[in-house]
């Protein structure tokens, strides 16, 4: 709702409508006869400003020097004409209302109903309707990062120790017996000879051989943690004034 002292400074200013069309110069304000707050701006209107038509000020706002309303201009160039002699009556509001799709109740009914008006504006019903904001959380799904696997090839040194065999020259000497003369006698008294043996040995062999060893694959385990979330909700609350009892 506009404040009286803001709405007053509105007079000599160009008034805007919604899409910030020019609608006319403001010549005056007009209070509400039960609130005695701004309720309507007389704006000159027309080819050369000759026109007065009553505009409402609800939901007006400043634009820099100007003030912008939340209607068309074409709604506003329709509104009724109503002679502009400093008040306006219950028919002429009536109409004014009806026009610009605003509710309208008079005095009289509030009266005679016993139910009070909304005093920040036009009169709508007699109850208020106290709201207030739930916190309503869920849950949203998204990456929150990625897993590789990758393979690479390092050297690692092993060692074995392997048993080996190898062939040593050992002299065996052994007398001359009956077993053996013959043996022993056999050939030239004195020669000389030369025995040969071949000596053998063992010695390490190292192959490497590809072995698979295993399969690895990456898969996605779920998880359920709790997190706690925290929010400021805003509640209406609704209070008495005057002598009013609760």
């Amino acid at each position: 709702m506009t404040e009286l002292t803001e709405a007053y400074g509105f007079q000599g200013r160009t008034m805007l409508d919604r899409d910030g069309d020019k609608i006319g110069k403001i010549d005056d304000i007009y209070e509400d006869k039960q609130t005695g707050q701004p309720e309507w701006a007389l704006v000159n209107t027309g080819l050369f400003g000759t026109k007065k038509t009553f505009v409402p000020l609800r939901g007006a706002s400043p634009v820099g020097e100007d003030v912008r309303v939340p209607f068309e201009k074409a709604h506003v160039k329709d509104a009724p004409g109503i002679d502009p002699d400093g008040e306006l009556s219950e028919t002429e509001e009536r109409e004014l209302f009806t026009h610009y799709d605003l509710g309208y109740e008079t005095d009289l009914d509030d009266a005679s109903t016993g139910n009070g008006h909304d005093t920040s504006g036009p009169t709508t019903d007699d109850a208020m309707t106290r709201s207030e904001e739930e916190l309503r959380v869920g849950t949203e799904r998204r990456e929150a990062g990625r897993a590789r696997l990758r393979k690479y090839v390092v050297t690692e040194n092993e060692q074995r120790t392997v048993p080996v065999r190898r062939e040593e020259v050992r002299v065996e000497r052994e007398p001359i017996t009956e077993g053996n003369v013959d043996q022993a006698l056999d050939g030239p008294e004195i020669s000389e000879e030369e025995h040969e043996v071949v000596l053998h040995e063992e010695r390490p062999v190292v192959e490497k051989d590809v072995v698979a060893k295993e399969r690895v694959r990456l898969t996605a385990e779920e998880r359920t943690d709790e997190e706690t979330v925290s929010e400021d909700l805003r509640k209406e609350r609704i209070e008495t004034d005057g002598d009013a009892q609760a």
